[in-house]
């Protein structure tokens, strides 16, 4: 049992404002890999269903058209800033890739913070409910202290200023705005198909009623998604809830940690170039060609 809290006994000697790399670095790889890669998808999953977000999304047909690459292409993007941190060259780069790719876009500073917003609340919300054990103060501000960094980088403006001050205009935000429309529905046809396929196969028949039952009913409102029959999500709760007791109970820390031997995705199978990730870049409209 010890050994199953050694990684939080490390985590709890760091200081979250100068070693927030580190410590999310240790929740992603090694105390929550599965959960915070789940979180994770569910974070980009919600933030692309803001009508304003939904509408880019569905004018550039990446995620409706070239579903598996463009989510592969984001995945490995953030994970090479959480892997590299933002002072090395892949981070670095990683980071430089993805204001390039935002940059010919009219996206808000709103839109913007929501998406912080999602990767900083929905993953730590999802461990609470479902981790192994839940995340402590230090996880919950680096977290945020990571996310902060990476939202000055790119520009983004008007953060607030503590994780518990996110959460709260998170909230009221996703209320306000997260609301029906068309693109997030297209958008969830497209990228639920994806999740399909990593449903165990005795749990197939039952598979799109179990992704409906992920998704909250604001989510599902905003996406045109109906709510799943009662025993499927409650079984799914129970379901989630045992293996994080049994985690805890017999679970060990993983020999290696998650992406050991690189970042390997279906659309890269051999390896791939930050530098070529994501879409091709919109060519001007003036005709000018420069």
């Amino acid at each position: 049992m010890r050994a199953r809290y050694a990684n939080l006994a490390r985590i709890r000697a760091l200081d979250p404002e100068h070693d927030y790399l580190v410590i999310y670095q240790t929740m992603l790889r090694s105390e929550f890999p599965w959960d915070m890669k789940l979180g994770l998808n569910l974070a980009f999953n919600r933030s692309f269903s803001l009508p304003s977000i939904a509408a880019v999304h569905t004018v550039t047909g990446e995620l409706t058209e070239h579903t598996q690459k463009r989510i592969d292409d984001t995945g490995i993007l953030m994970y090479e800033m959480v892997l590299n941190g933002f002072e090395q060259q892949r981070g670095r780069e990683a980071l430089r890739r993805v204001n390039q790719i935002h940059r010919p876009y009219d996206i808000s500073n709103d839109d913007y913070r929501y998406v912080l917003g999602c990767l900083v609340v929905i993953p730590t919300r999802w461990l609470e409910s479902y981790g192994w054990r839940r995340p402590c103060c230090h996880e919950r501000q680096a977290t945020y202290r990571f996310y902060l960094e990476l939202g000055r980088r790119m520009g983004i403006t008007d953060i607030p200023d503590s994780y518990e001050a996110f959460e709260t205009w998170f909230d009221a935000h996703d209320a306000a705005h997260l609301t029906p429309n068309h693109d997030a529905a297209a958008i969830e046809r497209a990228t639920r198909m994806l999740m399909l396929t990593r449903i165990p196969r005795p749990l197939a028949p039952l598979g799109n009623a179990l992704v409906s039952a992920v998704y909250d009913k604001r989510l599902r409102g905003a996406t045109h998604v109906a709510a799943p029959a009662w025993p499927v999500g409650v079984g799914l709760h129970v379901a989630l809830r045992s293996r994080s007791r049994l985690q805890r109970w017999f679970g060990k820390p993983p020999r290696t940690a998650l992406f050991a031997d690189g970042i390997r995705t279906k659309t890269y199978p051999d390896g791939y170039q930050i530098s070529q990730l994501g879409p091709q870049q919109r060519q001007p409209t003036d005709g000018s060609g420069e």
